[in-house]
């Protein structure tokens, strides 16, 4: 959520000036026209205090309370108050909670409580909750929003359950490597001094063997320095932009990349126009929490597009990176009137679609290890058995 300073007009031509929190200029846009006021000049403060997010399991825990207490018919105030006093949560958590019970007491609106916390809460939820302020179905809505992050939270523990195998593999790659460079194949040294030439494999693992062994520290700066030089690299806004691109091109990958990428903007989108916000600050939201910095990208058309008077079907088929299944269940939605039923329905679809790309991009990559680690212990055998093999050759050739 970022602060911006603007300037406005009213309909009878009165000039206003101030700060807002909004998720976007778009956003910014929306809030101005609901109190009367046309956007005129924004600016995004910089330097604002960053604090990080909270996971998606501990908004999770934190919408359900909300929507229980609410529901009980217990006071927002009451309710906050609840949340922050309990004893299960974080010292860290509930200090947030108690800022927000805070600005609620002094008469601030939820949504602007949260937007206060800087990026602790994600724009998607502040947006919801402003939604149901307006609407007066907070207890809903925030029960929704509990579904939405277990969802996530549910989704992010598999992807990190899956990636458990390749991982104690590329684990089992490097020690295997450090004790065959380090321990094993010194005890090669003596035999191998004693032949007149070596094989160029086993010349080059011995080579590595002896860096191994007497400059292991500079393996470890240099690794250290390709880490940290990769992260600069890739947080370059025009590297990253490519090879978010370039990830949706890979043969296989891509494809499964595309389903995960379109459950995800599927369901925002769904949970937005649900809580009935308007369509264009729909799609400046969700667009947000895409994750690929390509297709969020073409967004800017995509509006441009729908507030020209295109179909919101037609404009999401021209988005390169999701899948035609998306595009061709709004147009449904579109012509029956039931868009916001046809939503839900997709993004379910493309949720149970996206697990299971989770689980074939895993799939892949474990056997990708397995051969890699194959091919690396197969070259150290012959490099070593190769010229000890030779020498039994040349002493059966010379007895004979």
């Amino acid at each position: 959520m970022a602060s911006y300073r603007y300037k406005a007009k009213d309909e009878k031509g009165k000039n206003y000036s101030g700060t807002l929190n909004a998720a976007t200029e778009q956003d910014l846009h929306e809030k101005l026209k609901l109190e009367g006021k046309f956007l005129i000049e924004a600016e995004e403060i910089r330097g604002t205090v960053r604090t990080k997010r909270l996971k998606a399991d501990r908004l999770s825990d934190f919408s359900r309370n909300l929507s229980k207490l609410i529901a009980a018919g217990v006071t927002l105030v009451r309710a906050l108050k609840i949340i922050s006093e309990d004893e299960s949560t974080s010292p860290k958590e509930r200090k947030i909670y108690a800022e927000v019970l805070k600005s609620v007491r002094q008469g601030m609106p939820l949504s602007d409580a949260l937007a206060e916390q800087g990026e602790t809460f994600p724009s998607l939820f502040i947006n919801m909750m402003r939604s149901s302020e307006n609407a007066g179905n907070m207890d809903s809505v925030a029960e929704q929003m509990a579904e939405y992050y277990s969802k996530e939270h549910r989704l992010n523990q598999k992807i990190k359950s899956s990636m458990t195998y390749p991982k104690i593999l590329s684990v089992m790659i490097v020690l295997v490597l450090i004790v065959i460079m380090g321990f094993v194949l010194p005890q090669f040294e003596d035999l191998f001094a004693q032949m007149e030439s070596l094989p160029v494999a086993t010349r080059i693992l011995m080579a590595m063997s002896e860096f191994v062994q007497h400059r292991w520290y500079i393996l470890v700066f240099a690794a250290i320095v390709l880490f940290m030089l990769f992260k600069l690299i890739f947080s370059i806004p025009a590297v990253r932009y490519q090879s978010d691109k370039l990830e949706l091109r890979i043969p296989v990958i891509g494809k499964l990349r595309k389903i995960v990428y379109t459950a995800r903007f599927a369901r925002t989108l769904s949970s937005l126009y649900s809580a009935g916000i308007p369509i264009l600050n729909c799609l400046s939201i969700a667009r947000t929490t895409i994750g690929n910095r390509y297709i969020e990208s073409q967004f800017d058309a995509l509006i441009a597009a729908i507030r020209a008077g295109e179909n919101l079907s037609a404009a999401i088929d021209k988005v390169d990176g999701f899948t035609k299944k998306l595009s061709s269940t709004v147009m449904v939605g579109e012509e029956t009137g039931s868009l916001d039923s046809m939503l839900v329905s997709i993004a379910d679809q493309l949720e149970f679609e996206s697990e299971i790309a989770v689980s074939k991009m895993v799939a892949m990559l474990e056997p990708l290890m397995i051969v890699i680690m194959a091919v690396i212990v197969g070259f150290i055998m012959i490099a070593v058995i190769q010229p000890i093999y030779g020498s039994y050759q040349t002493i059966a050739g010379s007895a004979g």
